[in-house]
This record gives C-alpha cells, structure tokens and sequence, in this order.
C-alpha cells in the first residue's frame, strides 16, 4: 500500500523536529540535562524515520513523545501547552484515522 501523504508530512516534521534540535543542543553541552534531552529528540528521529518503513510502534512513539512535550508544556506556559496540546489531537486524528491504520497494517504484513 502507498503511505499516505499526512504520514510523510508527519515523519519528516518529526525527523526535521528531533534532527534540528539535536544538533541545536550540541551547542549547549554542559546544561545538566543533556544527555536526557539528546535522547528524547534522537527519539523523534528515530520515531519519523521508522514511520516511513511503515513501523506501527513508530508512531505510537511520536504521539508519546509529543504527549510528553504536552506535559512539559504545561509546567512552561499556557500558549505553548495549549499548542502543542492542538498538534498532539490533530497528529492523533490523523495517525490513528483507517488510511495511515491501513498503511501501517499492510507495511508490517511480509509478502
């Protein structure tokens, strides 16, 4: 089955998201959460590229890491919860909706 365009979007936001930020934070080694927050965006990475092979545990890892940054948000402020709170529901409908399911499904399946 050919993926479906919302998951390509999704996945290369995501490997976009987790590469950029990656790289960003290389620039601030010595902050003491470093090691936990290089992982945590190689985790989106990881997450977008095995979206596009069709893995279905790679995209219930976006909606977790994204779910994580919802709670982070929260202990931030109000507009970046509330944001990242609107792109958790949209990338759920649309992850979670029959064609990326179907997609998911048929890539797992070996012929």
């Amino acid at each position: 089955m050919k993926r479906p365009i919302i998951v390509t979007a999704i996945a290369i936001l995501f490997i976009s998201a987790g590469g950029v930020g990656f790289v960003y934070h290389f620039h601030r080694p010595f902050d003491r959460d470093f090691l936990v927050i290089e992982l945590v965006r190689l985790l989106a990475v990881v997450g977008g590229v095995f979206m596009l092979v069709g893995k279905g545990w790679a995209r219930w890892l976006v909606l977790v890491w994204l779910a994580f940054h919802v709670g982070i948000s929260a202990l931030d402020s109000m507009g970046k919860f509330a944001f990242h709170l609107v792109l958790l529901l949209v990338m759920g409908y649309a992850l979670l909706r029959p064609p990326a399911s179907e997609y998911f499904k048929s890539a797992g399946k070996v012929s």
